[in-house]
């Protein structure tokens, strides 16, 4: 939503709604920037939060309310859990480097990572040559590997686990939460509601204007800044061919492009919420801010199960008292691995983390190998049988006679 437009497809608040309650952070980046970061989103969001400037959010003695969306975002406002290099270098030439970097073999960039950082290698796996590279970037950077920084920011008194102190100490999490299925529905009907409010043509706009120049030379880029943004990949297809196939052929593609936009969406929500659970409510250590949990699943009932339990507990907070509505609870293991690193030699697999470990060792795919194997182990020992009992039978026999 920091992008200049696709305001459909981003979901972005309606003109009408932002004269109602005043909105920061929206529709300011220039769509060809690729380089926008979530260190820039946390230091701009940062400085309209805190500085002592009549403008600013805590200097009118307003409360700033951060909606999601990214939760990684929100994270980086929370925490101290950023590692800022720009401050050392040019911007353009930092952000260059790290897209130089992500041009190279994931093997390779991994190879490197484990020369100059080997703890950070053994976390991060060789094929998130995203996440690989940033820490090429930092140790390049700033001279020190990125483990040692990471370790500097939990040591930090409030640290933790996973990460430096909480910024605002006195935060808290309303997490808006449905039934699956519920969830689901609302969400296929959200992309009807988009094409009816002129998603396609919005597309067509942004793909003529900023990306067809980019395909006809075959540099279009989906990994980095708005082209990465949900709904615009899905319709590449689309977008390409239309005005140069049948129509029977253009209808197939735009369906196409619907229906993956609709598994998209959803898919992305239950990560949302996945995350939550994992990092917002089993986020082990001190300054966790509570999370608090409304049902949204009857917006029949959106005054009674979410609009007034969510005030009631932030005035608590502005008061200083204990909400009326107690937090969620969700039980974590304190000596819980989230970056171990683990091979699976059945699947071929690298696997990081003790729950995804877990999770893995269960799944139908590693299961599946399990049973191969097993199958062909006792098919060896059967045989090996076999011949061990075949051999005792012709022990006393004339081997030059005929059998």
């Amino acid at each position: 939503q920091v992008y200049k437009g696709l305001d459909i497809i981003t979901n972005k608040v309606s003109p009408q709604e932002q004269r109602l309650c005043r909105h920061h952070m929206i529709s300011f980046v220039d769509p060809l920037v690729s380089n926008y970061t979530v260190v820039d989103f946390r230091d701009k969001a940062v400085a309209l939060i805190s500085f002592q400037a009549a403008a600013y959010i805590f200097a009118r003695d307003k409360i700033p309310i951060v909606v999601g969306g990214t939760n990684y975002y929100i994270e980086s406002l929370l925490w101290k859990v950023l590692i800022n290099t720009k401050v050392l270098t040019a911007p353009e030439l930092v952000t260059d480097r790290k897209v130089e970097l992500e041009q190279l073999d994931g093997v390779e960039l991994h190879r490197r990572l484990s020369q100059v950082d080997p703890e950070m290698a053994a976390k991060l796996h060789p094929h998130d040559k995203r996440k690989v590279a940033r820490s090429l970037q930092v140790f390049e950077e700033m001279g020190i590997p990125h483990s040692e920084i990471l370790h500097q920011q939990q040591e930090e008194e409030g640290g933790g686990p996973l990460g430096g102190p909480l910024k605002y100490p006195h935060s808290c999490i309303l997490w808006l939460h449905a039934d699956q299925a519920v969830l689901d529905q609302r969400l296929e009907k959200r992309v009807d509601d988009m094409l009816a409010a002129g998603l396609l043509e919005e597309l067509r706009d942004f793909h003529r204007r900023y990306n067809q120049e980019k395909v006809a030379e075959n540099r279009q880029d989906y990994q980095h800044g708005i082209f990465q943004s949900i709904g615009f990949k899905e319709f590449h297809e689309y977008l390409v061919s239309e005005g140069n196939c049948s129509p029977e052929t253009s209808a197939l593609l735009l369906q196409k492009g619907i229906q993956a936009l609709k598994q998209v969406t959803k898919r992305y929500a239950r990560r949302q919420n996945k995350w939550v659970r994992n990092r917002f409510l089993r986020r082990p250590g001190p300054n966790v801010p509570p999370v608090y949990g409304l049902e949204v699943s009857d917006l029949v009932r959106w005054e009674e199960d979410v609009l007034k339990p969510a005030l009631e507990i932030v005035e608590s907070f502005i008061q200083g008292r204990e909400p009326p509505a107690e937090p969620v609870k969700m039980e974590y293991d304190i000596n819980e691995n989230k970056r171990s690193h683990r091979m699976c030699d059945l699947c071929d697999r690298v696997i990081i983390g003790d729950r995804e470990w877990a999770a893995h060792t269960r799944s139908k795919s590693h299961l599946h190998h399990l049973k191969k194997r097993r199958k062909l182990q006792a098919a060896s020992r059967a045989a090996e049988t076999s011949g061990d009992s075949g051999g005792a039978e012709t022990s006393g026999e004339d081997s030059s006679l005929p059998l």
